[in-house]
């Protein structure tokens, strides 16, 4: 069998939300240089919408924890391009919390953002995509925290994890003609870098990845663009992790720096502490 070009998207069209900055825009972007029509939404307006190759996204002001904006936000992708291939739900994340103390609106919000509204766009791009011959893709952008929750993230750890749970859900429940992906990304750089992963920019949580750094934005968007693509048309309810292997778990740090420590000898050779009278 015949595959076509895998990253060409002409002809389709893509939403991307929270696709005015950081991963989102470059998602956006990796669309537009692979031909797609896009649209990205946010709750205020860029400076500059996401551009590539001459080509630059479209924009709509949503806040996508309403379900009334969300429907809206895939109408107006639809009735532009006249048509939606691709829903990319990027948006969302978190400020660290304690659970002990933190609010109930803290938490409403931040389980509205990371898992009710990816809920709600969905279902609006399923009734679009599923009319269409060829179907549609859902991408849902996850965390590691899902698999791997840190202090400060309750409310948040448990959003993402109930991502990955609606994903295969609706895996079940809308294939073949809508299918729906999630993609675990690990810690990524992007200009917040700093103030999420520290001074040093992230050189301290990139020593206990495998690959040793931290994951580009374009690692993202590049698994999106194969999510969405014909090499992935098998590919449904998958966890895809772009994590670069995970966290070295603790046991075999403090081994590597057992190993690296300098050798100390004993003064009193053949003394034990506990054999003395």
């Amino acid at each position: 069998m015949e595959l076509s070009n895998p990253i060409d998207f002409t002809g389709r069209a893509v939403i991307v939300t929270g696709g005015t900055k950081g991963i989102g825009a470059t998602i956006a972007e990796a669309f537009l240089a692979a031909g797609a029509e896009v649209m990205v939404c946010g709750r205020t307006a860029p400076a500059a919408p996401p551009s590539s190759a001459g080509r630059t996204a479209a924009f709509r002001c949503t806040d996508v924890r309403d379900p009334t904006e969300a429907a809206h936000l895939v109408a107006a992708a639809a009735e532009r391009f006249g048509r939606l291939d691709v829903l990319v739900n990027n948006a969302g994340g978190s400020p660290d919390a304690d659970a002990a103390t933190v609010s109930p609106r803290f938490v409403e919000k931040v389980v509205a953002l990371n898992l009710l509204a990816p809920f709600y766009l969905a279902q609006a791009a399923n009734l679009v995509m599923r009319e269409q011959p060829a179907g549609g893709a859902v991408i849902n952008i996850g965390s590691v925290s899902a698999y791997d929750p840190q202090p400060g993230t309750a409310a948040y750890s448990a959003a993402k994890a109930g991502l990955l749970g609606l994903t295969r859900a609706l895996a079940l429940e809308w294939a073949p003609k809508v299918r729906v992906n999630h993609i675990t990304a690990g810690p990524v750089r992007t200009a917040s870098a700093p103030a999420l992963h520290g001074a040093d920019e992230g050189a301290a949580v990139a020593s206990v990845i495998p690959m040793g750094r931290l994951a580009a934005p374009a690692d993202v968007a590049h698994a999106c663009l194969w999510l969405a693509g014909p090499h992935s048309s098998y590919v449904n309810g998958a966890d895809l992790a772009v994590h670069g292997g995970g966290e070295i778990p603790a046991r075999d740090l403090v081994r590597r720096n057992t190993d690296r420590a300098p050798s100390r000898h004993l003064d009193h050779i053949g003394h034990h502490p506990l054999s003395s009278q």
